[in-house]
């Protein structure tokens, strides 16, 4: 399917690695122009190599954490009129609920709700004023941990998504989308990380923390990031401009609810 959107330009947040690197190799496919972001420079431009080099696509790359202004500049500077954004960005370090302290909070809200929403404060006018515009939100739909360590996420994240539910509501007259994509387990280094988490928390072996990973997944695996990336690229299409303040549960039908 011609997803309608080649020669469009896309400003994609956290899209050095993981999930946020397969959304933006999945737009790139469809010809779309990319600025890629990251904290890590390394990172940044092997994505930026990568894609740049398997396509013919415009990819550029701007280093630094999203969730500061001065990155909102320079990714202005880089491109002041993007079609597409994706909000995404690193979360948190799991933390035990009893151990968290204001700062914590502090830097989970900048990271997770404030400093995407203020990026978006940016663009957003202007694709309402072309009468095009794609924002998709990769937030959080994992609120049934049985454990309290990722409270920081849980509650940032979940914030953005309230946010942006009402946004959508606004700007949708002007052929401006927002929609969310609800990841459960994929298979990321993000996934790594937590199941390091578990081993040092219940004592278990690497091997056995990464199968109670997979057994919490009704589909009895863990997500691919390409399938989340072209869900991604679909939302962003032109057929998908009647889809607004939807959140896209990708969990392997792991959602016990209907709706």
């Amino acid at each position: 399917m011609d997803l309608g959107i080649a020669g469009r330009t896309a400003v994609l947040l956290g899209s050095s690695r993981g999930l946020g690197r397969a959304c933006a190799e999945s737009l790139a496919r469809e010809g779309v122009n990319l600025v890629l972001n990251g904290r890590n420079r390394a990172d940044l431009d092997d994505a930026v190599a990568h894609i740049a080099a398997n396509g013919s696509v415009k990819v550029v790359g701007v280093v630094g954490d999203s969730s500061t202004q001065e990155v909102h500049e320079a990714l202005m500077d880089a491109c002041p009129n993007p079609d597409i954004v994706l909000l995404n960005g690193q979360g948190p370090s799991p933390a035990r609920f009893a151990d968290l302290d204001d700062s914590m909070w502090f830097d989970a809200l900048r990271q997770a709700l404030i400093g995407p929403l203020g990026y978006l404060q940016r663009v957003l006018p202007g694709m309402c004023e072309r009468r095009f515009g794609r924002v998709v939100a990769i937030s959080s739909a994992m609120v049934k941990s049985p454990n309290s360590a990722m409270s920081l996420s849980h509650g940032s994240r979940l914030g953005l998504t309230g946010v942006l539910k009402g946004l959508s509501k606004d700007v949708v007259k002007f052929n401006v989308t927002i929609n969310q994509i609800l990841p459960e387990r994929f298979d990321t280094a993000r996934q790594e990380q937590m199941a390091r988490v578990v081993m040092k928390m219940k004592g278990v072996t690497y091997e056995e923390a990464r199968a109670e990973q997979v057994a919490s997944i009704k589909a009895g695996r863990l997500g691919q990031a390409t399938e989340l990336g072209d869900a991604f690229a679909f939302l962003c299409s032109a057929q998908a401009g009647y889809i607004s303040g939807q959140n896209l549960q990708m969990d392997g039908g792991s959602y016990e609810g209907v709706f």
